[in-house]
């Protein structure tokens, strides 16, 4: 299970990392807000067949367990993922929007450098949460910064009003991983997943109508 985690995150960051390319290209046709809301909505309608998909092979493996279910905690898990959508939601359209506008400014490995700073910045607010991090952790995110650094930053590393956009949203992509660690243990990660990029999407729309063509 471990290693299927592993793998899984592995072909997570890979997509991430490649995604900075794509993302750049795609302003030379769209505005931030196109970009990011239409993906969004892209992803929430992708996730949303899955779900439904993972819904009929829980009914067909094991309907009798999918009934024992109280109605209170049905109504409890909808709550949860009501507010994690919103919360997480909320949290990626701010985060997107910034790295997205930033992108405009300055260069995708830069962009991707500054980004993944937020490796550093989660066990830092965890700190003021009370959460406990191991020295190991700290140890990797040192490396792991090093590694992105050289990886990403090809030039002398000077700070653009670009930069300053993709910092704020390395920030604020922080707040989302500790959002999302927050919900996911209380309900279906995937179901989570469809509703954030569907908040992020709507949350898109209005600036895509007011600001841009």
């Amino acid at each position: 299970m471990k290693l299927k985690n592993g793998i899984m995150l592995l072909l997570a960051a890979f997509i991430w990392g490649t995604a900075f390319v794509a993302q750049t290209v795609g302003m030379d046709y769209v505005g931030p807000f196109t970009f990011n809301g239409v993906r969004c909505f892209i992803g929430a309608f992708t996730l949303a067949i899955v779900c439904l998909i993972m819904e009929l092979i829980k009914k067909n493996k094991g309907g009798a367990l999918a009934e024992e279910k109280s109605e209170a905690e049905k109504k409890l898990q909808r709550k949860h993922l009501i507010q994690g959508g919103i919360c997480c939601g909320l949290i990626l359209f701010i985060a997107s929007s910034l790295q997205q506008v930033g992108l405009v400014y300055t260069a995708p490995g830069k962009a991707g450098f500054i980004t993944a700073c937020y490796i550093v910045l989660v066990p830092i607010i965890g700190l003021f949460l009370k959460r406990k991090t191991g020295w190991l952790i700290w140890v990797a995110v040192v490396l792991a910064v090093a590694g992105l650094y050289f990886l990403c930053i090809t030039e002398a590393l000077t700070i653009n009003r670009g930069d300053i956009y993709v910092l704020l949203c390395a920030l604020m992509f922080s707040f989302h991983i500790i959002a999302v660690d927050h919900f996911s243990p209380l309900v279906d990660g995937v179901k989570l997943s469809c509703s954030q990029f569907l908040v992020t999407g709507i949350l898109s729309l209005p600036f895509i109508f007011g600001m841009e063509t």
